[in-house]
């Protein structure tokens, strides 16, 4: 995801917001706009020239020994680099003198202008990611997270929200001190920086170590917090829902979550509202606690009225939330037992067991008409898939009559 977008306000800085990628950042429209304070004259002569011509001036200006070269380079290497996948390999060079423009400037301007570059030049380029990380970046980008100005921070937190996606990157990151830092983000950090947090925390939570250092952090409240204020069919809820779901896998994440006032309902109402990918993250953090100790998560869970959500999500989920929607009716029904042969499995069955010991009128009539939709719903599948067996049916389908016989021409 392209540090130049999101859906939130930019920073004071910066003036619009391009569309963006799922992993690698959400925004800072800094990095994709031309600097304010570039100079126009230079502008007008960079864009008569060729782009392989740009990319020269630009390498030679930013690993020159004068400063201002260095800054007016580093502007250069971020424009080039904002929508040219072609210029992020050329100037791939360029990321030894911005990281030495990043340890040893005391000019904000030259941080905040060298760290956009090497920002630009992650954008949809592992090579870069690898390498930048390979450089020595991460320690100074850590370094940021805890700077006075809100723009480093926000800065340095969507570099790592980029760097995170990269595979090669994440255990390196992990080890390097950052994931505290990013969480004490999520706690109080501006909101654009909240939101690179938690999906710079999700990217790194696919790596078994990084997991339990996350946990180790107790990020649940500030998940939960963030959760319940961004909108439940965003990136972010989806962003949010994928960690508390790695999280619950532990009996910490469970109990955090359970103790956090809303921390269940937070992901009922994802469940209910979110993107397809949320609802599944949704379903499986509630069928992960309930297989875990049905006894202790049963009653916090339907106490939320989330069976609704569950059988909407049986017909219309992705294969996978319908699946673990149907389990997880099963666990919350009375009895965890199979019943007997006079009373089938059916789902139908576990959800009117269930709803009979519903609290409140409200609850219990919007579930029984979900369940009638739902009935009516499978009723119609099953017919359209009839139909279309009939319709491709040939004679080795068909039973065999001895009362009948059936033609059928060659061809």
């Amino acid at each position: 995801m392209d540090y130049c977008s999101s859906s939130s306000s930019p920073p004071s800085s910066a003036s619009s917001t391009p569309s963006s990628l799922s992993n690698e950042g959400s925004q800072a429209a800094a990095a994709a706009t031309t600097d304010t304070n570039s100079n126009a004259e230079t502008t007008s002569t960079m864009m008569s020239t060729s782009p392989v011509s740009s990319v020269r001036r630009a390498l030679l200006l930013v690993q020159s020994d004068d400063v201002a070269s260095k800054l007016e380079g580093a502007r250069e290497i971020r424009r080039l680099t904002k929508t040219s996948q072609r210029c992020r390999r050329l100037l791939s060079d360029s990321v030894g003198p911005l990281i030495s423009m990043l340890r040893l400037s005391h000019s904000p301007d030259s941080i905040e202008s060298a760290l956009l570059a090497l920002l630009n030049l992650a954008v949809r380029d592992e090579m870069n990611k690898t390498k930048i990380v390979e450089a020595g970046a991460l320690e100074p980008i850590i370094s940021f997270l805890t700077s006075e100005s809100s723009n480093l921070q926000e800065y340095a937190t969507a570099s790592l929200l980029t760097l995170s996606a990269s595979t090669n990157n994440k255990p390196v990151i992990g080890a390097s001190g950052a994931i505290p830092l990013l969480v004490e983000t999520l706690r109080r950090g501006s909101s654009q920086a909240k939101v690179d947090a938690v999906m710079a925390l999700s990217n790194l939570s696919t790596y078994p170590s990084n997991l339990s250092i996350i946990l180790d952090t107790k990020p649940i409240p500030s998940i939960v917090n963030l959760l319940k204020t961004c909108k439940k069919s965003s990136k972010t809820a989806e962003k949010c829902c994928a960690l508390i779901e790695s999280l619950v896998g532990f009996d910490e994440g469970r109990t955090a979550l359970t103790s956090e006032e809303g921390g269940v309902l937070a992901v009922v109402e994802v469940l209910e509202n979110g993107s397809l990918q949320s609802r599944e993250h949704a379903v499986g953090t509630l069928l992960t606690m309930c297989q875990s100790d049905r006894c202790r998560y049963r009653e916090p869970i339907l106490k939320e009225g989330v069976i609704p959500g569950l059988l909407e999500l049986t017909v219309q989920g992705t294969p996978k939330s319908q699946t673990k929607a149907q389990t997880l009716l099963r666990l919350l029904r009375d009895s965890p037992y199979p019943r007997s042969e006079l009373q089938p499995d059916t789902l139908e069955n576990i959800v009117c067991n269930i709803i009979s010991q519903i609290d409140g009128d409200d609850q219990s009539g919007k579930a029984k008409k979900m369940l009638a939709e739902m009935v009516q719903v499978s009723m119609e599948q099953s017919l359209r898939h009839l139909q279309q067996r009939a319709l491709v049916c040939t004679p080795s389908d068909l039973p065999i009559s001895t009362s009948c016989t059936s033609k059928v021409s060659s061809k």
